[in-house]
């Protein structure tokens, strides 16, 4: 981030510029300047009075020393860049970030001492303060400083800000750069064991009902030509029959589509923070958005106002895996509790998608209205998992009050596994692979300390 400022044709700065700066540059005078300055005007006007030459020649000599900082830091101060390097720009809630500050002195005098400070959010850390000695002529500096946040969110770090002092301590300046970066805090993820949840079965394309009776040219069914069907598949006989370019069908693997919904409605959660139970939903929303994507499923994320993350459709893997997850992880890192009373936004796009595929849900409270309503979700899906939020009573861990919308789920067809505070996705993941829909204990260790 390199300085800019008001320039004229000739890349210099305009007179006006340069005078309204050497008088505000006159106010960074320190104590020791205005001391000096003062003293040198004293003495000026003593020997001027007393008729003393070389008493002025001293007030002079007084005077001229902090004017002469003044004007070469305020010239030093257009002559130094800075510039910022983040590593990684996105990182888990809870993991570390690097920050890299780099100076360089491009003018042809050394610089004085230089303070640093990095303007950061206080969620990040204390503000990094670093202190500089000399720098030669064309001389460079780094220094770095982490950054940590148990809140996932979108933070801003800068802009940078310098401060100039020169040898003798006669004068300050503080220049402030307008650059910034912003860091990516994404919910935290926790592997999940590579099992096939209850009735999952991968998808087919055209020939998946379609069976040959023989093996021969004669029984082929053809289609038409589609663009980007191999043309090696190209049937000539039938091309010659109808006229245009006919194709043999065959049995193709249709891309596996899965929605995850994640229910954030403020009223289904009781409280916030790094441990709460809605920051449990969206990592294990982000548990999922991921594990499924590095399985080859094209990913939609969904919300309970009926939005989908971060745009409209599936998200296809692509070379990278880990890149596009971090499309959803980017959305999942700011999104925030909604003013939603209800699931019906997410039904009517559930419901106006059809078609088959897996559908992973994450759950808050569910009273009976919203139960029944969720329930009926799973008619546009081929299997349906529902993660509840379920708060057990007492210390004894007795059923808690998401029995009744685990029940109605089941009986709908979902595959409902109650979550309570302390339970790991992973072990939630696995019982809900074997259909059971329950767990045989509770507080196992996932990636929160448990909620409330």
């Amino acid at each position: 981030m390199p300085a800019s400022g008001p320039a004229g044709p000739d890349g210099a700065a305009p007179d006006g510029a340069v005078r309204g700066g050497l008088r505000g540059a006159l106010g960074g005078l320190t104590t020791r300047g205005r001391s000096f300055l003062a003293a040198g005007v004293a003495a000026a006007v003593c020997a001027y009075v007393l008729g003393q030459p070389d008493l002025l020649r001293v007030g002079l000599l007084l005077a001229a020393l902090p004017l002469v900082c003044v004007t070469v830091l305020y010239r030093t101060r257009h002559r130094v860049t800075a510039s910022r390097r983040l590593s990684p720009q996105r990182v888990a809630a809870g993991a570390e970030a690097r920050v890299r500050l780099r100076m360089d002195n491009v003018s042809r005098v050394p610089t004085g001492l230089l303070m640093l400070q990095d303007h950061v959010p206080y969620v990040l850390g204390p503000r990094p303060r670093f202190v500089l000695d000399r720098v030669e002529p064309g001389g460079k500096r780094e220094v770095s400083y982490r950054v940590r946040s148990d809140l996932r969110g979108r933070y801003p770090l800068g802009p940078l800000q310098l401060r100039l002092s020169d040898p003798f301590g006669m004068c300050e300046l503080t220049r402030s750069f307008s650059a910034y970066d912003m860091l990516t805090v994404v919910p935290r993820t926790e592997p999940l064991p590579a099992v096939r949840l209850a009735g999952e079965a991968p998808g087919y394309g055209e020939g998946r009902h379609h069976a040959l009776a023989q093996v021969g040219e004669d029984d082929i069914i053809p289609r038409e030509y589609r663009y980007g069907d191999d043309l090696r598949r190209v049937h000539w006989r039938s091309t010659a029959r109808y006229g245009e370019l006919m194709v043999r069908r065959e049995e193709q693997p249709q891309q596996a589509r899965c929605t995850v919904l994640l229910d954030t409605r403020a009223t289904a959660y009781e409280s916030g923070g790094p441990d709460s139970s809605f920051e449990w939903a969206v990592s294990g929303a982000a548990s999922a958005v991921t594990h499924l994507l590095e399985r080859g499923y094209a990913v939609r994320l969904l919300t309970d106002t009926g939005d989908t993350l971060p745009g409209d459709g599936y998200v296809a893997p692509g070379h990278e895996a880990a890149d596009t997850a971090g499309l959803m992880m980017d959305a999942l890192a700011v999104v925030d509790h909604s003013g939603e009373a209800d699931l019906g936004r997410a039904h009517d796009v559930l419901r106006a998608a059809g078609g088959e595929g897996l559908l992973v849900a994450f759950f808050g409270d569910l009273d009976g209205a919203q139960a029944e309503l969720a329930s009926r979700m799973r008619r546009r899906s081929g299997t349906a998992v529902a993660f509840v939020r379920d708060v057990a009573v007492g210390d004894t861990g007795g059923p808690g009050g998401a029995a009744d919308a685990v029940r109605l789920l089941r009986e709908a067809g979902w595959v409902a596994v109650p979550v309570r505070p302390g339970d790991s996705l992973a072990a939630l993941w696995r019982h809900a692979a074997s259909g059971a829909g329950a767990v045989a204990g509770s507080g196992t260790t996932g990636f929160t300390g448990g909620w409330s």
